[in-house]
């Protein structure tokens, strides 16, 4: 489980075959990643595959449902570390498990703030409120003015300094995950 509050910002070294391999300071001497560990990249839970580093292989399925497929190298990516039992929980609950792709449609600076509207597939629409939460590329952020699969994030600017954000422009492809208890909340009525 991890929480959307981005940890540090990767670099990609090489994506090919369905390998990807990630420049980052993520792991420490003292806290060094271990092989099978999870960690959130750009809000998709992959598992390491080295010990120490950031290398991973991904699934035809990670493939298909993920907006890495355009990932070259040199591209900023968000990480997160998986939430240990003893953290703080300063997000939201994001499992890292992509629901769909969805589209930058716009970018406005509003004073020091950036307002970003985004664009996801219509099916999701019914899971995003006013002020709900959603992750987009693992970030945790509100959602603002939700109409038909659209809606707006306002992001202050130190969110913009430590996530991807800063690089994004329109027509950009990003993963959605959108709140994992509406989607509980949903089937349990479903059975009803």
């Amino acid at each position: 489980m991890f929480t959307g509050l981005i940890q540090e910002l990767g670099t990609v070294r090489s994506f090919r075959d369905g390998r990807l391999l990630i420049d980052s300071n993520l792991s420490t001497p003292d806290d060094p990643l271990r092989i099978g560990e999870s960690v959130a990249v750009n809000g998709c839970c992959l598992t390491t595959i080295v010990g120490g580093g950031l290398e991973f292989e991904l699934s035809p399925e990670t493939l298909i449902r993920t907006s890495f497929g355009p990932l070259r190298n040199g591209v900023k990516v968000n990480l997160e570390r998986a939430m240990k039992p003893t953290d703080r929980f300063g997000g939201h609950i994001v499992q890292g498990h992509v629901d769909a792709v969805g589209e930058v449609v716009t970018i406005l600076r509003d004073g020091e703030y950036t307002v970003f509207r985004f664009r996801g597939p219509a099916i999701y629409d019914k899971y995003l409120i006013d002020k709900g939460s959603i992750s987009v590329d693992g970030v945790s952020l509100t959602v603002v003015n939700p109409l038909e699969g659209e809606f707006d994030v306002w992001v202050i600017p130190h969110t913009m300094e430590q996530t991807n954000l800063h690089e994004r422009v329109a027509s950009d492809l990003v993963n959605l995950e959108y709140d994992v208890i509406a989607k509980h909340v949903e089937k349990l009525l479903d059975r009803r």
